[in-house]
């Protein structure tokens, strides 16, 4: 596949770059440059980034953070079973954790929630980071909704990192995924409160929680466009449209940053679930499934 003349591979990060030592150095600039264009396209492009990490992985499978961009761009593609080979293979060869939750998030893919409630429940858990840890909170709750039961999801996402007011990078999505819960659960006002805090703490857009709060407060958004071309035809309704932005939405009374009484932490008492034999297959990376 074709590569950018901008693209050099000296892109990557310091640690892959580091793996890639091992490789002859013209075979570890081409592996790098493949490995930046996954990087690039899996968020805009997943099939291209598909593309291009299937070239890395025929260059250098052997290469734990080839392994784990394949994995993660098959996980961008829906490409579960793959997904959850490549990413067994990657930390097999590292012995890491930090893939336990998304390897988790494919079981719920492939339509396995028990056994993603199984890994949540696995001594693993114990040993990622904060981030980790969170979402492997998002996985199980995400794995309770598969199954159907919306109130212990609901009390899976409660946590002191829920009731937190300060804002890290997982704060909007654990907030929306709270609020999404609710809402389904047919607990519309506290929905609204909480996509209302997703909004605050949402400061790179990384989830649609304004458009859901202004859909509770039954805001229509209307494409800039198509309102000119209607001013164009007869009027037919008395009906008003207004149109606005996301920007324009104040969420009403600010919430207090903490909830009354910290929601108390979803005991987790699922079974220890030591990681399944690792298998391995070739290829590829809530939602992130949604």
């Amino acid at each position: 596949m074709p590569i950018p003349e901008d693209v050099t591979g000296d892109e990557i990060d310091k640690d892959v770059r580091q793996e890639l030592l091992s490789l002859p150095k013209g075979l570890a600039e081409d592996v790098a440059k493949n490995l930046v264009m996954v990087a690039r396209l899996i968020d805009e492009d997943p099939e291209g980034a598909y593309g291009y990490s299937k070239v890395a992985l025929r260059l250098a499978s052997r290469v734990a953070a080839v392994r784990e961009a394949a994995g993660f761009a098959a996980y961008a593609n829906q490409k579960y079973a793959e997904a959850l080979a490549e990413f067994r293979a990657a930390r097999r060869m590292t012995g890491n954790v930090d893939l336990w939750p998304v390897m988790a998030d494919c079981e719920r893919g492939l339509g396995r929630p028990e056994k993603a409630l199984d890994m949540a429940g696995a001594p693993d858990v114990h040993k990622l980071d904060k981030a980790g840890q969170v979402e492997m909170r998002l996985v199980a709750a995400g794995a309770r909704r598969d199954m159907g039961q919306l109130d212990a999801a609901i009390v899976t996402l409660q946590s002191p990192e829920l009731a937190s007011s300060s804002v890290q990078p997982w704060t909007a999505r654990l907030r929306y995924a709270y609020a999404d819960a609710l809402l389904a659960a047919g607990r519309a006002d506290e929905a609204r409160e909480w996509f209302a805090k997703a909004v605050e703490a949402d400061r790179d857009g990384s989830t649609d929680a304004s458009d859901r709060l202004a859909e509770l407060d039954g805001v229509e958004f209307v494409d800039a466009l198509d309102e000119e071309d209607s001013e164009e035809a007869p009027e037919e309704t008395a009906t008003e449209t207004v149109t606005v932005t996301a920007t324009d939405i104040e969420p009403d009374a600010e919430p207090d940053a903490e909830p009354e009484g910290e929601p108390e932490a979803a005991a987790t008492d699922e079974p220890d679930v030591e990681a399944d034999a690792e298998p391995k297959a070739e290829p590829d990376a809530d939602g992130e499934r949604d």
